[in-house]
C-alpha cells in the first residue's frame, strides 16, 4: 500500500487546474444558455419548464447524488464496513419513497415550491409561511454538509492542513454557488446539475471495475482484502461484512441505527430541493419520464459506493484516511490516487475524480440556494408581506439578493462543520425534512379532513423538536468529533433526533387537525386529490 506522506496525494497544481477548468466550462455553459431568456419568475424558478424527462432525470440525480453520496458514503464504508453501508441503503429506499408516494402528486398540485402544495387547500399566508421556514432549515443543514465537504476536498489536494485555507476554500465554493445562480437561475443550474451526474455516475463507474478488475470481479476477495488491511492498521482482527461495527453494540447506539434509518428513509420525501426539480418539465408525462431516468443513474451509482468503500479500505486503510485533512470525506479521491498505482497516472486520475468531487458540490449548492431563495421570495415575501401582488421581476429580485444571504450563512456554518463526516451532516437535514415537511406533506396529499392549524402545528412541531434536539446533541458538543469539541451542552444521548422528532411531527399534525375548530374545505379537498392523483390542471398549476 503507497502512503500519503511520500505521495502527498497528487499535483496540486493539475488539481487545481481541473477545478479552475469545470468551473470556466459550466459557467460558460451557464451564462450561454441563460442570455436571451425571460427573466421572470417561471424562468428563474422552473427554466420555463423547458427540459425534458431525460434531461429532468439527469438533473434530478445531480441534485440527489450529493458529495455526502460520492465522498460520506464511500468513507463510511471504508472506516465500518457494513455499517456505514446502510448510509447508501437508506438514501436509494428513500428515493422509493419519495418517488411512490410524493413526487408526481407534488409536481401536480403545485407551481413552484413545497409551499404551493401545503397551502393549497389552507390558509395561505401562515402554512406559507411555516413552510418557507422548514424550506430555509433543511436547505441550511444540508449547505453545511456541502460546505464541509467542499473544505476537506481541495484541503487534501492542496495538501494543506491550515484551517485557515481551508475556511478560504469553503469561502470560495460559496462565493461561485452565488454566481451559478445569479446569472443562470434554474435553467442554468440544471444544466450543471446535467453535467454533474454524468461525470459523476461515469467516474464511480469506471473506479467500480477497475476495484473489481484488481480482485479478479470477486466481491469475498475484495472484503478479505480489505479485512486484512484493517487488521494491519489497527492490529486486531475486524470483518467489515459484519454489521455492528459502529451501531448495535449497546442498547443506546441501537436507537440511534433506528433514528439513523428513520431521518434516511423518510427525509428525502420532504427534502424541498429535490421535488421542486419535478416542476421543471412541461407535462406529467415527462415528470414520470424523468423518474425512470433518476431511479437508474441513482440506483446504479449506489451499488457503486460499495465496491468503492471496501476499495478504499484495502487500498487506503483507516489509519490513512483518520490522517487526511477530511478524514473519511478523503477516502474516495485517495483510493482514485492509489488505483494506478505510483506516479503520473495516479496523479492525473485523482485530479480529474477530485474535480468531478467538486462538480458535485457545486452543482448541489446551487440547487439547494434557487430552492432556498424561490421559497423564502414566492412564499415569504410575495405571498406573506405582500400579499401576492408583487410582479415576477420583483419577485426574482428579492430571489437574488436572498441567495447571497445564504451563500453567507452557508459559508459561516460551513466553516464550522468542517470536520463532520458530510453523510452524517445530510441525516441531519434528512431529520428535519422527514420531522417538519414529510407529515404535513401527506396529510395535505392523503387526509381530506386535514387543515390549517394541523398543517402549522405538524411543520412547527417536527422543526422545532428536530432543531432543539440536534443543538443538545452530541453531534453539537460534548465530544472531540463534535462541531463544538471544546464546549459541552449536551444533554440529548442521540446524534440524529429523527426517532423523537419524526413521530412529534405526526402526533403534532394529527392533534391540531382534531383540536381545531376549522372545517375542511371539501370542494378544494376534492380539486387537490383530482389534481394530484391525474394531473388534470397540473399545466395551470405551473403557468404563471
Amino acid at each position: 500500500m503507497l502512503t500519503l506522506m511520500e505521495t502527498k496525494l497528487g499535483n496540486p497544481a493539475l488539481n487545481i487546474a481541473i477545478f479552475v477548468a469545470f468551473v470556466v466550462v459550466t459557467l460558460t455553459i451557464v451564462i450561454r444558455v441563460s442570455t436571451g431568456g425571460k427573466k421572470g419568475s417561471k424562468e428563474f424558478y422552473t427554466g420555463g419548464a423547458s427540459f425534458d424527462g431525460r434531461q429532468n432525470g439527469l438533473a434530478i440525480a445531480g441534485d440527489y447524488l450529493s458529495a455526502a453520496s460520492f465522498l460520506g458514503i464511500v468513507g463510511a464504508i471504508a472506516l465500518s464496513g457494513y455499517d456505514g453501508l446502510l448510509y447508501s441503503i437508506g438514501f436509494l429506499v428513500a428515493w422509493l419513497v419519495a418517488l411512490l408516494l410524493v413526487a408526481e402528486p407534488l409536481r401536480n398540485t403545485g407551481k413552484y415550491t413545497m409551499a404551493d402544495v401545503l397551502s393549497f387547500r389552507m390558509r395561505q399566508r401562515p402554512v406559507r409561511l411555516a413552510a418557507a421556514t422548514s424550506t430555509l432549515a433543511v436547505s441550511f443543514f444540508y449547505l453545511l454538509a456541502q460546505m464541509a465537504g467542499a473544505g476537506g476536498l481541495v484541503s487534501l489536494l492542496l495538501g494543506v492542513k491550515d484551517p485557515i485555507i481551508q475556511d478560504v476554500v469553503i469561502a470560495v465554493v460559496g462565493v461561485l454557488m452565488i454566481a451559478y445562480v445569479l446569472i443562470g437561475g434554474m435553467k442554468g443550474t440544471t444544466w450543471v446539475q446535467m453535467i454533474k451526474a454524468i461525470l459523476l455516475v461515469s467516474g464511480a463507474g469506471i473506479m467500480t471495475l477497475w476495484v473489481l478488475a484488481k480482485t479478479g470481479f470477486n466481491l469475498s476477495s475484495l472484503i478479505g482484502k480489505a479485512n486484512a488491511t484493517h487488521q494491519a492498521d489497527l492490529g486486531k482482527p475486524v470483518d467489515l461484512s459484519s454489521p455492528m461495527l459502529k451501531y448495535g453494540k449497546t442498547a443506546e447506539s441501537k436507537v440511534a441505527f433506528v433514528s439513523l434509518s428513520l431521518a434516511l428513509v423518510l427525509g428525502t420525501a420532504g427534502l424541498p430541493h429535490v421535488l421542486m426539480r419535478f416542476y421543471t418539465v412541461p407535462t406529467a408525462k415527462e415528470a414520470r419520464r424523468s423518474v425512470t431516468w433518476a431511479i437508474g443513474l441513482i440506483g446504479a451509482f449506489y451499488l457503486f459506493t460499495f465496491v468503492l468503500g471496501y476499495g478504499a479500505a484495502w487500498m487506503v486503510g483507516p489509519n490513512e484516511i483518520d490522517g487526511m485533512p477530511g478524514k473519511a470525506n478523503a477516502a474516495a479521491p485517495a483510493l482514485a490516487f492509489f488505483l494506478p498505482g505510483k506516479g503520473i497516472g495516479g496523479t492525473i486520475f485523482l485530479a480529474v475524480i477530485a474535480g468531478v468531487a467538486f462538480a458535485t458540490i457545486l452543482a448541489v449548492v446551487a440547487g439547494l440556494a434557487i430552492t432556498a431563495s424561490a421559497s423564502f421570495a414566492h412564499d415569504i415575501y410575495n405571498s406573506v408581506i405582500k400579499g401576492g401582488t408583487v410582479s415576477g421581476e420583483q419577485e426574482v429580485r428579492v430571489a437574488r439578493i436572498t441567495v447571497v444571504v445564504i451563500g453567507v450563512l452557508a459559508i459561516v456554518g460551513g466553516i464550522a462543520a468542517k470536520s463532520q463526516n458530510i453523510a452524517f451532516l445530510v441525516s441531519l437535514a434528512f431529520a428535519v425534512a422527514a420531522s417538519a415537511n414529510l407529515p404535513s406533506i401527506l396529510y395535505s396529499l392523503y387526509w381530506k379532513r386535514f387543515n390549517t392549524q394541523g398543517s402549522l402545528w405538524s411543520i412547527y412541531g417536527g422543526l422545532v423538536s428536530a432543531i432543539v434536539l440536534i443543538i443538545f446533541s452530541p453531534a453539537v458538543s460534548g465530544t472531540p468529533t463534535s462541531m463544538f469539541p471544546d464546549a459541552d451542552f449536551s444533554w440529548f444521548p442521540l446524534d440524529n433526533p429523527a426517532i423523537v422528532s419524526v413521530p412529534v411531527g405526526f402526533l403534532a399534525g394529527i392533534l391540531g387537525t382534531l383540536l381545531s375548530k376549522e372545517q375542511p374545505d371539501l370542494g378544494k379537498a376534492a380539486e387537490m386529490e383530482v389534481r394530484s392523483l391525474t394531473g388534470a390542471g397540473a399545466e395551470g398549476a405551473i403557468a404563471h
